[in-house]
């Protein structure tokens, strides 16, 4: 049973305030009364999200927290008190600890902070920590031109925004490869531009060129199969009429006409038209 973690486990008994679930190695959790739906039976299986409570103790619910043990994530102070902040963690009955140590600066009610959520060796409690460093960049980044990856908006800066790449890797998108509104919290699909020498992912929110070229290359040979195998527009026709149908810059049409004209797939004129191999 994996404490701060979704687990799948099956309803051993049912008790006036409750069930208890347990897993295979027969651990038991109690799912408070207030999330059975009453149609639950004995030895049913039910994927549910197991914490400590106020007494340490473990307990389930089939709530879903804003992120699980392992996970970043921006949530908002709901209170602060001697021991330090606590968290909005989507929960009822649990708000997330963030200790004044984890705190790189003093958290305020109401303002909202990117976090990490783990599971504390020494207290065996759930905390959170907003002094991200600590949990990446435990291992050299592998990635390859182009893949795409997870991006979490994390930081703006004068160059652009700082993000978080599949949980693992700090990133920046910078500003010039921004073309939509993006939001701290965030989580954007992204694609590797290169990996710097000190570890660190340049990332940019918009497709590759080739990518975007062979997206639309295929829209091409779809809309011409669906056609007939032909249309009147091609690289001369007007950037709205090519926005209008495939959704795309005349540049990038007029690369995809070219790439599928060099793959003998096409033939251009007034009228582009599948070649005789293509249409099927």
């Amino acid at each position: 049973m994996k404490i701060g973690q979704y687990n799948k486990l099956m309803i051993n008994r049912f008790v006036d305030f409750g069930a208890y679930l347990i897993d295979d190695e027969d651990n038991e959790v109690l799912l408070p009364k207030r999330y059975l739906t009453g149609d639950e039976e004995l030895d049913d299986w039910i994927e549910v999200f197991v914490y400590n409570d106020s007494e340490n103790r473990p307990v389930a619910t089939t709530e879903h927290p804003h992120a699980t043990v392992g996970e970043f994530c921006l949530m908002r102070v709901k209170a602060v008190n001697a021991i330090g902040a606590f968290l909005d963690w989507g929960l009822v009955a649990k708000d997330l600890l963030v200790p004044f140590r984890e705190q790189r600066v003093r958290m305020q009610a109401g303002r909202s902070y990117i976090v990490y959520v783990y599971l504390d060796e020494n207290s065996g409690r759930i905390v959170a920590s907003a002094k991200l460093d600590k949990f990446l960049g435990d291992s050299l980044p592998d990635y390859y031109h182009r893949q795409k990856v997870d991006a979490l908006i994390v930081q703006q800066q004068e160059i652009g925004y700082r993000v978080i790449i599949d949980g693992k890797h700090w990133g920046m998108i910078y500003n010039n490869e921004i073309y939509n509104p993006v939001n701290i919290g965030e989580h954007h699909m992204a694609f590797v531009k290169q990996v710097r020498d000190d570890g660190k992912i340049d990332v940019t929110l918009a497709k590759i060129e080739k990518m975007r070229v062979d997206d639309v290359a295929s829209e091409i040979l779809k809309y011409l199969k669906h056609n007939g195998g032909s249309m009147t527009l091609n690289d001369k026709s007007a950037p709205d009429d090519i926005m209008r149908i495939f959704n795309c810059s005349k540049k990038d049409f007029k690369k995809a006409l070219g790439q599928l004209y060099k793959q003998h797939r096409i033939t251009l004129g007034d009228t582009v038209k599948l070649t005789g191999d293509n249409h099927q």
